[in-house]
């Protein structure tokens, strides 16, 4: 197994988040996540490249490079992007130099990349993986999440990762919900399943389109009923106090875990790293640090202000977003595209996202699971499933029973570009 660069593991490397403020954090310590898969029999290969800081640093980044180990490319075309920010993780598996990984999100970045690379990728509810020893973002909306080949070995990863940590107060519950995942997936069906589509997620291109329906076509072909769309305007409100939240949760969290760095480590704070990145042409070399300004403006989770606006997102994604749809339409999950095919790597004006997917289940903390419905010019689309807490799974009997129907999966190709096969320089060769 491979690990993305912000978990600690206790084998003499450091834990950078691809940051050379942290090329000498050699922690010693095995995240509780890292030390329940070594448990379970995993042997850990080593870490996997990521988007800096984990695409937490600048509003322009470039998902997949980090100033430690430079640009993660995407195995089926090279010069398009991995996404992240577990890049280097998606990159990896789907190019089979090991056989799972394990990414982090916080919003998208298990999601976006297993989907982008042709993978199963899983974003649990909050709580139900440890996040002790992992480079955070935020403690309301971090978790490690498994990234793999199928959903059988998504689930297999998701046992042994599961459970409660007392150094973790989110994953109290975690062992009143957690199970033998991969024993789940057997007689997996998809007959008589409400699925509900996330009509604004959904509806990308027309490309994507094409392969959504061709998806939904294997799901009514399986017995499925889909309830479409399911109408849904997202409040006003929900993006400003979850970026508000969020922020104030950076500069705390942030904080909390340089302070348990080697003392090696120089950069004890936030504002140490503003500093340092304002000293170090290598780190600001492609984007900024507006991210880290903006977050160092603040008081914190101190601020009285963080926790009303961390609650108002969470009700409005969950309670009020998910929960609602879920239960007004009485459905088992809902569903849609996770994202479109991968953008073209763009130093000039950085990433060009292309999904709405992950935004709610970030949000209020509830799974995500992403596995592959097809490609567009040889380039992989994932289709989501999304779930109230706990559904887990609920989820992964769903995304199973699909992966076995359609079988759209397909091992990566390596082209440098679409434009540099011979297909497309016919087609755009003057006609003689």
């Amino acid at each position: 197994m491979l690990v993305k660069d912000n978990i600690d593991t206790d084998d003499g490397t450091p834990t950078t988040a691809g940051s050379l403020a942290l090329a000498d954090n050699v922690t010693l310590r095995d995240a509780p996540v890292v030390a329940r898969l070594k448990a379970a029999g995993a042997v850990i290969l080593g870490k996997t490249n990521l988007s800096e800081w984990a695409n937490i640093r600048s509003t322009r980044s470039v998902s997949g490079w980090s100033a430690v180990g430079g640009l993660v490319k995407n195995p089926y075309v090279l010069d398009r992007s991995p996404s992240g920010s577990s890049s280097g993780t998606g990159a990896a598996i789907a190019a089979s130099l090991a056989a799972a990984g394990v990414g982090t999100e916080t919003n998208g970045s298990v999601i976006a990349p297993s989907s982008v690379n042709g993978l199963v990728g899983l974003k649990p509810t909050l709580g139900l993986i440890s996040r002790t020893h992992i480079v955070p973002i935020s403690h309301r909306q971090d978790t490690a999440g498994p990234m793999g080949r199928s959903v059988e070995d998504v689930a297999i990863l998701l046992t042994a990762m599961a459970g409660a940590d007392p150094a973790d107060p989110a994953t109290a519950q975690a062992h009143d919900h957690a199970c033998d995942y991969a024993a789940a997936l057997e007689g997996a069906s998809l007959k008589g399943r409400r699925l509900g589509v996330l009509g604004y997620a959904s509806e990308l291109s027309a490309d994507v389109d094409v392969v959504f329906a061709e998806a939904m076509a294997t799901l009514r072909a399986q017995g499925a009923e889909i309830v479409a769309p399911i109408e849904y305007k997202r409040p006003p409100d929900l993006t400003p106090n979850a970026r508000v939240a969020l922020m104030r949760e950076l500069k705390s969290d942030l904080n909390a875990y340089l302070a348990t760095t080697p003392s090696v480590v120089k950069t004890r704070s936030l504002s140490d790293l503003i500093a340092f990145n304002r000293a170090n042409g290598r780190e600001t070399a492609l984007f900024g640090q507006d991210y880290f300004e903006l977050a160092e403006a603040t008081k914190g989770i101190e601020d009285e202000s963080w926790l009303e606006a961390r609650q108002t997102a969470a009700r409005l994604a969950g309670a009020e977003g998910i929960d609602r749809m879920i239960a007004d339409n009485r459905l088992d999950a809902l569903i849609a595209t996770t994202a479109g095919p991968a953008s073209r790597i763009d130093f000039a004006t950085g990433d060009h996202t292309n999904g709405r997917s992950s935004g709610l289940p970030a949000i209020a903390g509830y799974p995500h699971l992403t596995v592959p419905m097809g490609q567009i010019l040889g380039l992989p689309v994932g289709l989501s499933f999304i779930g109230p807490a706990w559904s887990e799974a609920v989820l992964l009997a769903l995304g199973h029973a699909f992966e076995q129907a359609a079988g759209a999966r397909k091992p990566p190709t390596y082209i440098a570009s679409l434009e540099a096969t011979p297909e497309a320089e016919r087609a755009v060769a003057p006609n003689a």
